[in-house]
């Protein structure tokens, strides 16, 4: 009799090549990070270019009639997008005066590395504003609107002019005790009289720098009248740049070039 197989002993059909998975990708920590690194420095990107937009703004109109809304029209990105980087209008503001004080702050740090005395250096930061009029009408604007109390920048500028006073009274002090001053020259009298030169040059520059007569030169008229108070071989050594005394605002440059922008 023919032997039959069980059902359960019959050989079964191949199921055909095993089907090979794909492994899921995983990034490593190191790309990873690159990616952040990335989309950290787009981000950075992103908000310096609104920095310049809004101290272009700023400048033509002033902060009062500045709008958030052209500024992220000027930068490409939607209002939402802006207010990412910058939830209030008055923390742009805020941001856009530190970034100037960064930047001006750094290039006095190279003329006192180059030796440059304390008022030769403020003249080279005035020769530098002249070649930037849009900072020095940013600051003129800015610094008029924020005389009123309730000015977003009041206290900003109420703390930077009181480090510029200081820092410049200490340094014609300075030169009244070595004996590279003048006679009869007052030194707090000194101390506001220049910064309120500069003031006065910028606002005459703003004036005529586009009209019929020379561009006013700034720094020849702040190097004529420290020529005046300060005799011939007065210059002290290179500056610290570090503020000069609490009244210094952070982050600022205790240079006097405040009241030169």
């Amino acid at each position: 009799m023919p032997r039959t197989t069980s059902a359960t002993t019959q050989p079964r059909p191949s199921a055909g090549p095993t089907e090979q998975r794909t492994p899921a990708r995983r990034d490593t920590p190191g790309a990873a990070a690159g990616t952040a690194s990335r989309g950290y420095a787009k981000g950075r990107a992103k908000r310096d270019e609104i920095l310049e937009a809004a101290t272009g703004l700023f400048g033509e109109v002033g902060y009062h009639s500045a709008s958030l809304r052209e500024i992220s029209s000027r930068v490409g990105i939607s209002h939402p997008g802006l207010l990412h980087h910058f939830p209030t209008k008055e923390m742009l503001l805020q941001a856009v005066l530190e970034h100037r004080d960064a930047v001006d702050f750094a290039l006095l740090q190279a003329d006192f590395a180059q030796g440059f005395d304390y008022f030769d250096a403020l003249v080279r930061a005035v020769e530098r504003n002249a070649a930037r009029p849009g900072i020095v009408e940013l600051f003129c604007i800015l610094s008029a609107e924020a005389t009123a109390p309730d000015h977003p920048a009041h206290d900003y500028f109420q703390r930077r002019y009181d480090g510029v006073l200081l820092r410049i009274h200490q340094e014609i002090a300075q030169r009244a005790a070595a004996g590279h001053l003048r006679p009869g020259v007052d030194v707090a009298t000194t101390a506001r009289a220049i910064v309120a030169l500069m003031d006065g040059l910028q606002v005459q520059f703003l004036l005529e720098r586009n009209g019929p007569r020379p561009p006013v030169d700034m720094a020849a008229g702040l190097r004529s009248y420290l020529s005046l108070i300060l005799p011939a071989g007065s210059a002290e050594p290179a500056g610290s740049a570090e503020p000069a005394g609490s009244a210094e605002p952070a982050g600022a440059p205790a240079d006097g070039a405040g009241a030169t922008r």
